[in-house]
């Protein structure tokens, strides 16, 4: 018999389903998930109903305090001390902070991704901060010497005071550093530049930074605007480095010197148990009047130089942020 021709079998083409199509954009999603929006709406909620349970235990005890005597209560004090700023300016650090948490597991992501990485936690670029915080205000109290308006005046405290009293207001600055930075340019900052892009998310959020410290004592017009030049400085450091670890050491170091070191009022509110003493004397564009130096005129100077220098070292944008797809 002749040979047959054996044919290959021929399988049946696979039929794989189309991809489904992605869902419509509305009002409560975009293209990326719930729009960054709504999602600083849901952090904020949170942040009030965590407000409101810390706040609780405080208020029951003020209410059954005799004669509603607020130093039972245990946070009352007067001026601005060490114990005093720690504990406002670390609830506010603490409660955006839990927040944060909730909506790094609805949006899957790590805290970290807010701007503060606990893997550059006080390394080299916190403490690098902490210097050219601290030179920042000193350079622009020798502004103000250099025309006559700043001098000191001797030690202000003095012993074992000294040593307890820098390291209760270098640790009171690290707290104010972390919860400023995390509370205005943490989760907002990095959840509404998906939404709007960094600069004009760095802008708005800037002007409520300003806009937070017009309620102290003997704050003037141009304090604000050095503040909101301050926020923008924050953001500056945050998008080149990628984290808050530079401009919380920054902000801690400008804090430390201009309270404690130097004793000069900060955003009009006096020092307490300062190292030195000093006198201001001169015109309100000079000294920066009941404000304290940073609605002085070479305090924005200064700010622009540190900009300019930081831009020369820091070259590269390592700021990033993901599409978020719940």
């Amino acid at each position: 018999m002749p040979d047959q021709e054996i044919l290959p079998t021929l399988e049946p083409p696979t039929l794989t389903a189309p991809p489904s199509p992605p869902p419509p954009n509305t009002i409560f999603r975009g293209p990326n998930g719930i729009r960054a929006g709504w999602r600083v709406l849901i952090f904020l909620a949170l942040v009030a109903v965590i407000g409101i349970v810390f706040t609780i235990p405080f208020l029951l005890m003020r209410v059954l305090s005799k004669g509603g005597d607020q130093s039972l209560v245990g946070i009352a004090v007067s001026g601005l001390t060490p114990l005093g700023l720690s504990i406002t300016e670390g609830v506010l650090f603490v409660i955006p902070s839990i927040a944060a948490l909730i909506m790094a597991r609805i949006e899957r992501r790590k805290y970290g991704q807010y701007g503060l990485p606990a893997r550059f936690a006080f390394r080299k670029d916190f403490w690098i901060g902490i210097l050219v915080g601290f030179l920042s205000i000193s350079s622009s109290l020798l502004g103000i010497f250099a025309f006559h308006g700043f001098h000191l005046t001797g030690l202000a405290i003095h012993g074992s005071t000294i040593i307890s009293a820098t390291a209760a207001w270098g640790a009171t600055f690290v707290i104010v550093g972390l919860a400023e930075e995390f509370s205005f340019r943490g989760y907002l900052q990095y959840t509404l530049t998906t939404g709007m892009g960094f600069w004009p998310t760095a802008i708005l959020l800037s002007g409520l930074f300003g806009l937070a410290h017009k309620s102290n004592p003997g704050e003037s017009t141009f304090g604000l605007f050095s503040v909101v030049l301050f926020g923008l400085l924050f953001c500056l450091f945050l998008r080149r480095t990628g984290n808050l670890w530079w401009a919380v050491g920054f902000h801690a170091g400008w804090d430390w010197g201009q309270t404690f070191f130097y004793g000069v009022p900060d955003s009009g509110i006096p020092p307490y148990h300062n190292l030195f003493g000093s006198i201001f004397n001169g015109p309100n564009w000079l000294t920066g009047g009941s404000v304290g130096p940073e609605a002085s005129v070479f305090t924005p100077i200064v700010l622009g130089i540190v900009a300019i220098l930081f831009t020369r070292v820091y070259r590269e944008n390592r700021y990033q942020t993901a599409d978020f797809r719940p």
